[in-house]
């Protein structure tokens, strides 16, 4: 008993260092996507009003790709927010559920650990090159180096989730830690309206059970 609670300690302390690593890289890819609708909005007023398009702009948004979609990554993976195909897992229970996430962790951690040697062996000769873009000649290693660092984050998180699977995989009745619940389509409907319209629901429910009495 005291051992299977330090694991579920060490587990929660590796879910909770990676929390704010995610949010960052979730963060810096919010902001790529902001300043890219901002700068493309300055492109369209440069090149409409003062027939003056701004230089470079191709290859800024060609290097900001990797950013936006790479970086949210592990976040996405940690909320539960990646498509997923539960036509059968949906359906299983206990260990047989966890069985099944286990296999689909562990191809993914195989999927992700490819691509981080393989990006970084991308970005290691873009950067011994010095490899730039056609138009502008910016530098693309800062840009590639986005993908093995995204891809790294997104491996620990599956890691993470597969020590949690394996976890509840001997024993289902245990608190579950560093694992994702996904939640049927009533009760995604459901957490958007609370989402959108939280303060007005719980007021709402309030005053109805309020009327009720």
């Amino acid at each position: 008993m005291i051992k299977s609670q330090e694991n579920a300690g060490r587990l929660g302390a590796a879910d909770r260092l990676l929390v704010p690593v995610e949010d960052a890289a979730n963060l810096l890819a919010a902001c790529a996507i902001f300043l890219l609708m901002v700068l493309g909005v300055a492109q369209i007023v440069s090149r409409t009003v003062f027939n003056a398009p701004i230089e470079g702009y191709i290859d800024l948004v060609e290097l900001s790709m990797a950013g936006m979609a790479f970086l949210g990554a592990a976040y996405c993976q940690r909320i539960g927010a990646h498509i997923r195909m539960e036509l059968l897992v949906g359906r299983l229970h206990g260990r047989a559920l966890w069985a099944a996430e286990i296999f689909g962790t562990v191809v993914g951690l195989m999927i992700i650990g490819v691509l981080v040697w393989y990006g970084g062996e991308h970005f290691w000769r873009s950067y011994t090159l010095g490899d730039s873009t056609i138009d502008a000649e910016l530098p693309v290693w800062p840009s590639k180096l986005l993908v093995p660092v995204a891809f790294s984050i997104w491996f620990l998180r599956l890691s993470v989730q597969l020590w949690g699977s394996m976890r509840m995989f001997v024993d289902p009745q245990r608190d579950p830690v560093g694992v994702i619940f996904v939640k049927g389509a009533a009760e995604q409907a459901e957490d958007e309206m609370h989402d959108a319209m939280g303060g007005d629901i719980d007021e709402g429910e309030a005053s109805q059970s309020g009327d009720g009495k």
